[in-house]
């Protein structure tokens, strides 16, 4: 398939920039969901905190990414898939680049059509990884598409379920996806296949880890999790993970030299500790499974989704130390003590990353719809969306 892109051109209309942290990436700058920037308020009315603009860039799953005042997500609409450019002040289009994609016929997926990875922004362009397979280059400033290469077609991998979900690393000079059973990096400034792999991907994004001086990179395939050098793409270590329709989707979360993986379909969660550079468990459990939205570790604990239940774990035993209903199956993201949480039914929740009680600080209807897709808070503005592609923009400041 012969991608094509057509730029649609708008108004670029000036607005300040806050100067406090962007996100520009899944999971933001540490591949952890947490975010060092201040200011939020996590008090706000039962309206919610000020509402700045809302837009609506097409169905799909993927988050947004954020640098200065520009946000990045994908959509999809009439057999187009988009990649859309917003001035955060305002919600104006500043660009917007189309390609077109079949359609993805699969029971369980209510939006077949559907986009799924989030672009990865890293310094002048921004990378994208679609659904079929096929990896894109554009210039983040006017929307100019600098390459395309079918990484699913040319590595010979297979296509999941779901399609290729898993949003793209850039690592140095390489940019990794998540397309076969151990991923394939690319040259990020030529588009040139450096190693790739064949088999069943998973549909997690690939993730920086270090352990006994090792580092490597992180990927769920649809029966194990792997460790992949990121100059070869040699697999240092497997280990065993499987789940019903082989769906491994919630990135892992990285606990010093320790990794904590945790999938849904009643599969649970365990602590991975490294042995001479091997992967061993530390425990098991079923109170966290965490379908595709990861979990986040403050001070030693872990709070994420357990089907449907917002739940807190010490890392250390797995033991549950609160848990409270009503999140179906919405995302989170962490700003210092704070988690920022949206559930299935579009409400956004501010709660207290505190391990003792549940403790929650604000709640507000913010979207109709469903909800799938983590918030992100980036210089100054808290960023929600629905799985129809309505995006709103909230002052965090909460008034």
């Amino acid at each position: 398939m012969k991608p094509y892109v057509l730029i649609i051109p708008a108004l670029l209309l000036s607005g300040s920039v806050l100067q406090a942290n962007d996100w520009t990436k899944f999971r933001g700058a540490a591949h952890n969901g947490i975010t060092t920037e201040i200011g939020l308020n996590p008090k706000f009315s039962a309206s919610g905190p000020r509402k700045l603009w809302s837009k609506n860039v097409g169905l799909g799953y993927s988050s947004m990414s954020v640098k200065g005042n520009r946000l990045y997500t994908m959509g999809s609409k009439g057999g187009e898939d988009s990649l859309t450019c917003l001035n955060t002040d305002t919600g104006e289009v500043v660009w917007r680049a189309h390609y077109k994609h079949g359609r993805r016929d699969y029971g369980a997926d209510p939006n077949p059509t559907a986009t799924g990875s989030t672009p990865t922004i890293d310094g002048s362009n921004v990378y994208v990884l679609s659904r079929d397979g096929i990896v894109f280059c554009f210039d983040a400033a006017k929307g100019n598409m600098i390459w395309a290469k079918n990484v699913r077609q040319e590595s010979g991998a297979e296509t999941p379920s779901w399609g290729f979900t898993g949003s793209p690393l850039v690592d140095g000079n390489l940019v990794i996806v998540n397309v076969g059973a151990s991923g394939c990096a690319l040259n990020k400034t030529t588009s040139r296949i450096v190693w790739k792999s064949r088999g069943m991907a998973g549909y997690s994004t690939p993730l920086p880890f270090s352990a006994g001086g090792q580092r490597v990179l992180v990927l769920f395939t649809g029966k194990s999790v792997v460790g992949v050098s990121p100059a070869s793409g040699r697999v240092g270590w497997t280990f065993p993970w499987s789940t019903s329709y082989e769906v491994n989707a919630a990135d892992p979360v990285v606990i010093g030299d320790s990794l904590f993986i945790s999938s849904g379909y009643s599969k649970g969660g365990s602590l991975l500790r490294f042995t001479n550079g091997r992967p061993q468990p530390v425990y098991e459990t079923r109170q966290m499974r965490t379908q595709f939205n990861s979990c986040v570790l403050i001070n030693g604990f872990i709070y994420g989704n357990d089907d449907g239940r917002l739940k807190c774990l010490d890392a250390k035993t797995g033991a549950v130390k609160w848990q409270a209903r009503g999140m179906g199956n919405g995302g989170l993201i962490a700003a210092g003590k704070t988690l920022l949480v949206t559930t299935q039914e579009g409400e956004l929740l501010t709660v207290s990353a505190n391990p003792n009680a549940y403790t929650e600080i604000s709640r507000a209807k913010i979207l109709g719809g469903t909800c799938w897709i983590q918030p992100v808070f980036a210089n100054g503005k808290i960023f929600v969306k629905n799985n129809e592609g309505d995006v709103v923009a909230l002052d965090a400041r909460g008034k």
